[in-house]
């Protein structure tokens, strides 16, 4: 069965990006066949992919204005494993011309509804979405199955979690009623400050088992893979944030081997 995980997070500089590249490269390193949907303007997981923005003459502005089928813009990381449906600046343009299209917000879901329909399902499909709650966002949450969550553990988070958790509910209530928030991944983490420490056990104090237990540290690692067209867990393997990121990837195929206990029940309880 695809599942479809939107990470999100309406504050930039979360790792929200790194998460998504290196999360789609960790799961294809071990035997899943996923596609990253680069939904952010900035097309910095293209890049991420290996991929040059400015050289696609197609990307996912093409697949949400009808201009192209899924299947013909979608591209092949060699680096990561996976394959990609791409961006670049264009698609900040798709704001505008989205509100005059019919069932403007299930664009992308119809898309790879479509793309399933042709190719086969892959196991998974990750959206990284953009860093506001935008029309392409919601986008992201009708398609998607669940959200992952990236954050720091500082205060100023905290606050923006409640009004993307606000977002979530009015898109299920509206949109999509099967959403579910898969969890939250605590990114840039640094074990040696209090405040991390204290928002962290706040965290797993309010969202109890929807605190993911991998912890990603602040590593260099992973700042520097973008530069080259490399996920972290292909650039550096034996790198504390690559090897997070492959933990990250293990402990979602692991919620995942336990989803028929979910639909009884005890799954349930990460809602």
């Amino acid at each position: 069965m695809m599942r479809v995980i939107a990470v999100v997070n309406q504050k930039g500089g979360v790792g929200k990006t790194t998460t998504s590249v290196n999360l789609a490269a960790a799961l294809a390193q071990a035997g899943q066949r996923v596609l990253l949907v680069d939904l952010d303007p900035q097309g910095n997981a293209t890049m991420g992919s290996g991929i040059d923005k400015t050289k696609v003459a197609r990307t996912v502005y093409h697949v949400l204005l009808g201009l192209a089928d899924a299947a013909k813009v979608r591209t092949r990381s060699e680096p990561g494993g996976f394959d990609l449906l791409p961006s670049n600046r264009e698609l900040a343009g798709a704001e505008v011309e989205l509100v005059e299209l019919p069932h403007r917000e299930r664009r992308l879901k119809d898309a790879l509804t479509a793309l399933a329909a042709v190719e086969g399902s892959y196991d998974f499909v990750i959206i990284d979405c953009p860093p506001s709650l935008s029309l392409l966002t919601v986008n992201a949450l009708t398609a998607a199955d669940q959200v992952i969550i990236p954050m720091q553990c500082e205060y100023y988070a905290l606050e923006g979690l409640s009004d993307l958790v606000g977002t979530i509910k009015r898109v299920r209530a509206h949109l999509n009623p099967t959403l579910d928030i898969a969890g939250l991944l605590r990114t840039m983490y640094d074990p040696r400050s209090t405040l991390t420490q204290q928002v962290s056990q706040q965290l797993e104090s309010h969202f109890g088992n929807k605190v993911y237990r991998t912890l990603v540290p602040r590593n260099v690692r992973l700042a520097e893979a973008p530069s080259y067209g490399i996920p972290a867990v292909v650039w550096d393997q034996t790198s504390k944030g690559a090897q997070a990121y492959v933990a990250f990837a293990e402990e979602i195929l692991e919620i995942e081997r336990r989803a028929p206990e979910a639909e009884s029940g005890t799954m349930g309880e990460r809602t």
